[in-house]
């Protein structure tokens, strides 16, 4: 069996940049892939509570799990070691799209999936690094930093909000229907809204 995994953001287009470098990559390397697996979550969350955690289960001697990129295993160097060892254990092989990399039970996968992993974790530490850097420094100048107050609750209605609450949604599902934050809905009900 072959396996696509895509860890994304909610937004829509991550998804489709990683599945096209995905299935552009199978077609050249002339890899079938049976199932495909999406996880909108955060690289950080340990990957047994995710649909990788599922993939790895089922993997088996020979089998190949494509992913876009290295990073997308986990955010931490530690976790992405521990994903390859239980792939390689398995008999498995990993190909990452972005890196063209195959990894499989051999020392040379082992050393560069850890080298890979520590470049990967570097390079977000310095991404971060130098955005709060240029929050800081825009702080420092007075520029109002994230999104004005209220700009979200321009989506919610509150006849239609009442409505939701009054026919049983919990404010998870209006945050659904709504497309916003559960906490935007909650900070909505306890400032506008009064339920008789």
């Amino acid at each position: 069996m072959n396996y696509a995994y895509y860890r994304v953001s909610t937004d829509k287009q991550d998804y489709e940049n990683q599945k096209y470098g995905v299935v552009d990559f199978c077609r050249k390397k002339q890899i079938k892939i049976n199932k495909e697996y999406v996880d909108e979550v955060s690289g950080t969350v340990d990957f047994r509570k995710r649909e990788l955690g599922k993939i790895i289960k089922r993997l088996k001697k020979g089998d190949i799990l494509v992913c876009s990129e290295i990073s997308r295993l986990g955010r931490k160097i530690l976790m992405i070691m521990e994903v390859l060892q239980k792939i390689m254990e398995k008999g498995a092989f990993l190909y990452t799209v972005k890196e063209n990399y195959e990894l499989g039970d051999n020392i040379t996968s082992k050393v560069l999936a850890f080298a890979f992993g520590l470049s990967a974790e570097i390079e977000r530490d310095l991404i971060s690094q130098r955005t709060k850097e240029a929050l800081k420094k825009a702080k420092e100048k007075g520029i109002k930093i994230g999104r004005p107050k209220g700009s979200t609750y321009r989506k919610l209605k509150k006849r239609e909000v009442v409505y939701c609450i009054k026919r049983g949604y919990n404010k998870a599902q209006i945050a659904r229907e709504f497309c916003v934050d559960w906490n935007t809905v909650h900070r909505f009900i306890n400032e506008r809204i009064v339920i008789k």
